[in-house]
């Protein structure tokens, strides 16, 4: 119980301080939110189990389209709307995790993360030969803010609540899994399939719940995205986007929920910031930095982090905690 207790006051500090962001700090924690949800789920597949996946944008791109369909065809109250359509995100990315989980029970190291940036790059081909809106994509619902509500937030605060209780819900059961006995059977077959094979365990079916443990909340900040901008689009989750989620999971920690959502963070704000720093640019330099200052910067700060602090933001974190509870050493008299 300690750990949803924890994620439940985590959840209402995030909700309450929505009231001291503007309209669109709201909007960027809602996309931070959507972005937590995926990468907690990669950190955790790539941290216990070893499977490296770069397409998770292709997991959260599945939500998108599955939550935008289900939730506007449901012809009903809006709550009704909403949880048909997160229903339908987490099943199509969990079908999907679970046919890259059966991949990945025969496949290892480059093979796999080859498969997966292959769905990333074939992903926009895929819009165009399917149902789904070629580049301009599906439309996804607009949830107003409800009528007991709008003389307090505005619509923006009103999706960065969405998307944090959607991303808490997601992302509570994923933590629960890491610390009990799944993520215990997740860490011996990283450290030794063999060893694990002889205790009992089955590394192939071990892998492929790890992938379909971190493909739902992929998803779901699909959906969670899609309630932000009520739009899913290809080029959305295309390959920058894609490598994004692994700098973030990789700056946060590798297993680290924590630090899945200081990953989240950083690559929520690094675009912003690279947007702002070309504005002030001179025009020629600028616009060569537009679009290019972006992936400098997240190069750079992946560089730097794991020269600086290989274990990410968890691991300077818990140095951090380390050094405030230690206890002061006895000096010895001269």
């Amino acid at each position: 119980m300690k750990t949803p207790l924890r994620a439940l006051l985590l959840t209402v500090l995030a909700l309450g301080g929505t009231f001291g962001l503007d309209p669109f700090r709201n909007y960027q924690l809602a996309a931070a939110a959507a972005c937590f949800a995926a990468v907690a789920g990669l950190t955790v597949l790539v941290g216990l189990t070893g499977q490296l996946s770069l397409g998770h944008a292709v997991l959260m791109a599945a939500g998108g389209y599955g939550f935008a369909w289900a939730a506007t065809a449901v012809d009903g109250p809006w709550p009704l709307a909403l949880l048909a359509g997160l229903l339908a995100a987490a099943l199509a990315s969990g079908l999907l995790g679970l046919l890259l989980g059966a991949a990945a029970a025969r496949l290892r190291g480059p093979y796999l993360a080859g498969l997966t940036l292959a769905l990333v790059i074939a992903l926009s081909a895929a819009a165009g030969a399917l149902p789904l809106g070629g580049d301009q994509g599906v439309r996804a619902p607009f949830f107003p803010v409800p009528e007991a509500l709008s003389a307090l937030i505005a619509v923006e605060q009103w999706h960065a609540w969405l998307a944090i209780t959607v991303a808490a819900a997601a992302v509570t059961p994923l933590a629960v899994l890491r610390s009990g006995p799944a993520g215990l059977r997740m860490r011996a077959v990283l450290d030794d399939e063999t060893a694990a094979r002889l205790s009992g365990i089955d590394p192939g079916r071990v892998k492929t719940g790890a992938f379909v443990a971190s493909a739902i909340p992929a998803g779901l900040g699909g959906a969670v995205l899609a309630i932000a901008t009520q739009q899913v689009t290809p080029g959305g989750y295309g390959l920058a986007f894609s490598l994004s989620l692994v700098v973030a999971a990789v700056a946060g920690g590798l297993g680290s929920i924590g630090g899945a959502a200081a990953g989240a963070v950083l690559v929520t704000v690094l675009p912003w910031a690279a947007d702002e720093l070309a504005a002030l640019a001179p025009a020629e330099l600028g616009r060569r930095l537009d679009g290019n200052l972006a992936v400098l910067l997240f190069g750079a700060a992946l560089v730097a982090l794991t020269l600086a602090w290989p274990g990410g933001a968890a691991r300077l974190l818990h140095r951090a905690r380390a050094l405030r509870f230690a206890t002061p050493s006895t000096t010895t008299e001269r």
